[in-house]
């Protein structure tokens, strides 16, 4: 099974969004193989609480304007270092980049397949290492040389 039409022009509409907002390291996996609650996961992330939740609002935003969708669950938000958004036919990761490359849930899902995404959320990648360079943040160097254990 793969991801509906519908799943995949949620996954476009939110990657998008998401990338408007300068998300970093946007990346979408078609999830339906393997769980039955959603088609879709679409994983972003932002360097500081605040970039977080202007993308998921960008996101909650666009989607119900553009292709009527409402989340059914919104949770996180209240700290904004990782919220989820819950559409049933996708769901959309925001995390901050520290929680990000501690939870890893790229390592996860590595074995679904990627959706193609939209060219300004593909230009995402690599966003967040180079902030964690330009900021001096060990987060990422940590995180390659120990995995988790090395990221706090």
């Amino acid at each position: 099974m793969t991801a509906t039409d519908r799943s995949t022009e949620l996954i476009n509409a939110a990657a998008q969004a998401a990338a408007d907002k300068l998300a970093h390291d946007i990346v979408a996996y078609d999830v339906s193989d393997v769980l039955a609650i959603t088609d879709a996961f679409l994983l972003a992330s932002a360097p500081n609480d605040r970039q977080v939740k202007a993308i998921v609002d960008e996101v909650e935003e666009r989607l119900l304007k553009e292709l009527g969708a409402k989340p059914v669950r919104r949770e996180g938000e209240r700290d904004g270092r990782w919220v989820l958004l819950d559409f049933v036919d996708i769901v959309v990761h925001v995390q901050h980049s520290e929680e990000r490359v501690f939870y890893g849930l790229e390592r996860l899902w590595k074995d679904c397949p990627q959706l193609d995404l939209p060219d300004d959320a593909k230009a995402s990648h690599g966003r967040a290492r180079e902030h964690a360079e330009r900021e001096g943040d060990a987060t990422y160097e940590a995180a390659e040389r120990g995995g988790s254990e090395g990221a706090r």
